[in-house]
C-alpha cells in the first residue's frame, strides 16, 4: 500500500467524519449510521498498524518470539489501561519498543 493511497484513504475517512458528525451540517443521520461512523478514525488507524507489526517486507510474516513490534504494541496497549494519557501512552510504548529493539533483541 503506497503513502498515497494512505493519505486519501485518511482524507476520505476524516472528511465523512466531519461532514456527517457535525452538528451545524443541517443533514442528519440516523443514529446508527452515526455510531457506525464514530468508529471509522479506529479502523483506519487499525488497517494502517496491523500490516507494520505482523509483516516484515522481505520475507512475509514477521516470526512471533522476535518481533519487537508485537510486543510494544501489547506493551501500549496495557499501558494504556493503566495510564490513560494518549502522550504519556505514546511516549511510554516508543521507549520501551526502542529499548526492546536495541538492547534486548539487536538481532532484529
Amino acid at each position: 500500500m503506497s503513502y498515497g493511497l494512505i493519505f486519501i484513504l485518511a482524507i476520505i475517512i476524516y472528511f465523512n467524519r466531519y461532514f456527517f458528525l457535525e452538528p451545524k451540517v443541517a443533514i442528519r443521520l440516523p443514529k446508527f449510521i452515526e455510531r457506525m461512523l464514530s468508529f471509522s478514525a479506529p479502523c483506519l488507524l487499525s488497517v494502517i498498524c496491523v500490516p507494520i507489526i505482523f509483516f516484515d517486507g522481505e520475507t512475509g510474516l514477521r516470526e512471533i518470539p522476535t518481533n519487537a513490534y508485537l510486543y510494544a504494541a501489547i506493551f501500549g496497549c496495557l499501558l494504556m489501561f493503566k495510564v490513560k494519557n494518549v502522550l504519556w501512552n505514546m511516549v511510554g510504548s516508543v521507549t520501551f519498543f526502542y529499548l526492546l529493539l536495541f538492547l534486548v533483541m539487536p538481532s532484529i
